[in-house]
């Protein structure tokens, strides 16, 4: 829901390591055909566009939100399109919603064209195997109702089924390590790297109390005021995601120099009450965290997350089993690399000098400190290794995991597909999805997913839809001196 298309960086870095095709000069068409943009003073941007299929709105609905800015101001921060010619700064939220409503890519896609002749969903289908035949794909085997079918290809099998899906059903296929395939008795279609070099963003909480009641709480939720704006004009706290605000910030780590932002810090004007814990976000805590979070829940409270953008530890997906039916193992590696705490702990400083804020300090933002018994006692309160060893027990993903078939030139051994999405020796066969970055994006991948799709089908059908978007921006400075090694 979350809409930010990454760093430009990105996907020159894609490119430059040898997916051709994929610098941020080849994509933003894609991008900007995506797009239906609503925020009245980016309309008539030339990083954006109006008509597409996504209408992009802005979430500011609180009065924090307007605080947030004057915070970040403070520090020296400039306010920013994320989506447009450098996202380091401050912006706020730009998302998939639209009438207070969550704007689906079914919405988008899916609806519009349901009744075509030549769409056929299979719902409550799932597909147990690609068929393969003198290395060529040629169709799809699945259970639907209980039946086992076969489904024929006349062209090629485009797989779409995810960061953790997609390879699942590359190596039930038989494409994947051979080593692994041969220890699951899978004969071995395809030798490649299916499941590796996994990315995936982290992220970590601090929660702040002030002396307003801003944020969204249960008793906001339970106004019938807020119900009646809602119902009438679409409007308030029940048209938007939670989160109203972003800074996407370079790492100043020693070992650490980028163009592209290390991490971000995401505004969540939600209170930590019932709201939050219990109807918020699915973080997989155990119940016993919960618990005891909630002997430090307000509802006059903030939160501000801290998320590590491109983490040098990687982890992979594997079988568990032959059974298709049996969830794969995944093997995240979460923070293994030194480099990933120390973004963590620098991301956490700048909270903290956030907090410090004049405009914040007028509202007494307060750390709302929870201790969990017999973890991290031992370390002394606000110190890196104290903050280190909070990392370790209690960040979580964001689920983007990513790269799992990651897409490179025909010489690089840790590529699944090229640079056309085509599965290395395997014909007719084609992924399109998260699977194929060659690194996570900087921030949500929901928008990066979609650009993979609408490029995805002009490849599949050889034909360049985006035409006018490169006309549009060929006089950019930043894509006229774009660095391609």
């Amino acid at each position: 829901m979350v809409y930010i298309r990454g760093s430009r960086h990105d996907y020159d870095q894609w490119e430059t390591e040898g997916a051709d095709g994929w610098s941020y000069t080849d994509v933003l068409p894609y991008f900007m055909k995506i797009e239906d943009m609503k925020i009245k003073q980016l309309t008539n941007s030339t990083y954006h566009s109006t008509g597409g299929y996504l209408p992009i709105t802005e979430s500011k609905v609180t009065p924090l939100s307007n605080i947030y800015q004057r915070a970040a101001e403070e520090l020296g921060y400039k306010v920013v399109d994320q989506n447009g010619e450098d996202m380091i700064g401050f912006s706020y939220v730009q998302a998939n919603i639209f009438g207070g409503e969550r704007f689906s890519t079914s919405t988008a896609y899916i609806r519009p064209i349901i009744n075509r002749s030549n769409l056929h969903i299979s719902t409550h289908s799932f597909v147990t195997k690609i068929l393969i035949a003198n290395k060529t794909a040629i169709g799809i085997e699945m259970i639907k109702n209980g039946q086992k079918m076969t489904l024929l290809a006349r062209k090629e099998v485009i797989l779409s089924a995810g960061a953790v899906n997609s390879p699942q059903l590359l190596m039930l296929s038989g494409i994947g390590p051979r080593d692994h395939l041969e220890e699951h008795k899978i004969e071995v279609q395809a030798d490649l790297p299916v499941g590796e070099n996994m990315e995936d963003h982290l992220m970590f909480f601090m929660k702040y109390n002030t002396n307003k009641d801003m944020s969204v709480s249960v008793k906001s939720t339970q106004s019938w005021w807020n119900m009646l704006q809602y119902s009438l004009t679409r409007g308030g706290i029940f048209s938007f995601s939670g989160m109203e605000a972003i800074i996407f910030d370079n790492s100043r780590v020693k070992h650490t120099q980028t163009l592209y932002p290390d991490y971000q810090l995401m505004f969540f004007s939600i209170a930590s009450d019932k709201t939050f814990l219990e109807n918020g976000l699915p973080l997989n805590y155990n119940d016993s965290v919960v618990k005891l979070a909630q002997t430090r829940a307000f509802s006059n409270e903030f939160t501000i997350t801290q998320i590590l953008l491109h983490p040098k530890s990687t982890g992979r997906i594997k079988l568990k089993s032959k059974d298709p039916f049996v969830h794969p193992v995944i093997d995240p590696n979460y923070l293994i690399h030194r480099h990933d705490i120390d973004i963590f702990i620098e991301a956490i400083r700048k909270t903290q000098e956030l907090s410090k804020s004049k405009v914040l300090m007028e509202l007494d933002a307060t750390l709302n400190r929870v201790d969990f018994p017999g973890i991290c006692d031992e370390e002394e309160f606000d110190s890196d290794t104290y903050w280190e060893c909070l990392i370790r027990h209690y960040a979580v993903t964001v689920y983007h995991p990513s790269c799992t078939c990651r897409m490179g030139n025909k010489d690089d051994t840790t590529a699944v597909v090229d640079s056309k999405l085509r599965v290395k020796g395997i014909a007719n066969l084609r992924v399109a999805d998260a699977s194929v970055m060659r690194h996570v994006t900087s921030g949500n991948t929901n928008s990066p997913s979609i650009m993979i799709g609408e490029k995805a089908a002009d490849l599949i059908r050889g034909k360049d839809t985006v035409m006018a978007f490169r006309k549009q921006i060929k006089h950019l400075k930043l894509l006229r001196n774009n660095n391609k090694k």
